[in-house]
């Protein structure tokens, strides 16, 4: 993830773990908060300082969080 800086990843991730989904819709944001709850997926959206748009995803059984730009989905 060359485009955002460590800076960047460790304010969205900060995010991402406090329950902030940064730039997702409401529907998304409702998916989310019920995820947390019902164990499913969740994805977050965030821009980098220089205007990069990068995803956080958080696998249903809370093994992995992946950080990944939109074309890397």
């Amino acid at each position: 993830m060359e485009s955002t800086t460590e800076a960047d990843r460790i304010s969205a991730l900060t995010r991402h773990i406090g329950g902030d989904w940064g730039e997702v819709d409401e529907v998304d944001k409702r998916s989310n908060d019920q995820a947390l709850a019902d164990g499913f997926r969740i994805l977050s959206a965030y821009t980098s300082a220089n205007g990069m748009k990068f995803w956080i995803i958080t696998e249903h059984d809370r093994s992995a969080t992946t950080l990944l730009l939109p074309e890397e989905y």
